[in-house]
């Protein structure tokens, strides 16, 4: 699958899972994103949380190195495809790129227009997309 292919399928479904490494190992989280060429996006959101130190956000200022997978299950097999994007993730600190990340996330998402999430913004610079398909 090339590249374009592979962002073609990746932001056709609505939900990516999200790869971290932390000092006890991997962590992997569900997480809603927008996409904006070789960069993703995700906020954290007011959704109920144990707690707001997040760790993602941990992960993430320990080690930047990140993987997001996408896939499509359906029972006929023929159907089934996965993409993963590997690449450096940060926390934008940037107001400008933060407000970007946002307007695409409110784009996808009718819960991020009705209240726009107020928590940080992750965003995901791709370094290399892979991906399989069983057609």
């Amino acid at each position: 699958m090339d590249p374009a292919e592979c962002r073609s399928r990746f932001v056709s479904v609505p939900v990516a899972r999200l790869a971290t490494l932390g000092a006890a190992g991997p962590h992997l989280v569900p997480i809603v994103f927008a996409l904006d060429g070789d960069r993703v996006v995700s906020a954290v959101d007011d959704k109920p949380k144990r707690t707001t130190r997040l760790q993602r956000l941990a992960n993430i200022a320990r080690d930047p190195r990140v993987s997001l997978l996408a896939d499509h299950y359906a029972d006929d097999w023929e159907q089934l495809w996965w993409v993963r994007a590997d690449g450096r993730a940060r926390v934008v600190d940037d107001p400008a790129r933060r407000e970007k990340a946002l307007d695409l996330l409110s784009v996808r998402y009718r819960q991020y227009r009705e209240r726009r999430p107020d928590g940080p913004v992750v965003e995901v610079e791709v370094e290399r997309w892979t991906g399989w398909s069983a057609r």
